[in-house]
């Protein structure tokens, strides 16, 4: 499989902590976030990943150019912003053909088997995207999801006043190579807002209890710092 890597977030919520580093570069135990996006790629067997190159674009190159693994890299500079979506759909040669490929929100922390994501996917019938779902106090500062008994997505709702559920979007999903008809040909376009709300009925959700972090706010990457920490 190919994974889309997406890594361009400016990261303005933390502060001073992204005004010299980009935040899919900041430390987690000692280490930068996207080795431990690399651990898991390479864990499942991904080969070629894309990663899409924004803030602080070169320190992110520098590190990709500095980076020992056996996946094979290829980025994307978005001088503007493309959102999510529009990141997808501009570079989608990359995964023309591919029946299925991930879609990772690079600057997430989590500890999430990517195999076991990647077979679920194919076991509910490879609906169009398969996302993440994990339970959160916080639902509405997140992407919001129903699901019904069988994982299919009943509704989707990013950051909504008045969450239907408890179930996030972690930002890690798996797509099948229908996706493509459901990205808006305008940019910037973004996944959770102009992507998935169409695909209810189109769209399973994995839950798991595996370990997620939103790094959003100096506390939550301060979480992450802790349950990695706690981990090593």
């Amino acid at each position: 499989m190919k994974a889309f890597l997406l890594a361009a977030g400016l990261g303005t919520r933390l502060g001073d902590l992204t005004r010299n580093i980009p935040k899919c570069l900041l430390p987690i135990g000692g280490r930068p976030l996207l080795d431990y996006w690399f651990d898991a790629l390479e864990a499942a067997g991904v080969e070629d990943v894309l990663v899409n190159l924004h803030h602080h674009a070169g320190v992110v190159r520098a590190y990709l150019d500095a980076k020992v693994t056996p996946v094979r890299i290829r980025t994307l500079h978005e001088a503007t912003l493309l959102g999510s979506a529009g990141t997808i759909r501009t570079a989608w040669d990359f995964v023309a053909g591919e029946r299925d490929f991930f879609i990772i929100y690079a600057d997430n922390f989590a500890r999430v088997d990517l195999s076991r994501l990647a077979r679920f996917h194919r076991e509910h019938e490879r609906p169009v995207l398969t996302l993440v779902a994990y339970a959160t106090d916080e639902p509405w500062r997140c992407g919001v999801v129903e699901l019904d008994a069988d994982h299919r997505v009943l509704s989707f709702e990013e950051k909504p006043q008045h969450p239907r559920s408890n179930l996030a979007n972690a930002g890690l999903h798996v797509a099948s190579s229908g996706l493509y008809d459901y990205l808006p040909a305008n940019v910037p376009a973004d996944l959770g807002f102009d992507v998935l709300p169409k695909l209810i009925g189109k769209m399973a959700g994995y839950v798991t209890d595996e370990y997620i972090q939103d790094i959003g706010s100096p506390e939550s990457y301060a979480r992450a710092q802790r349950a990695a920490n706690a981990s090593s």
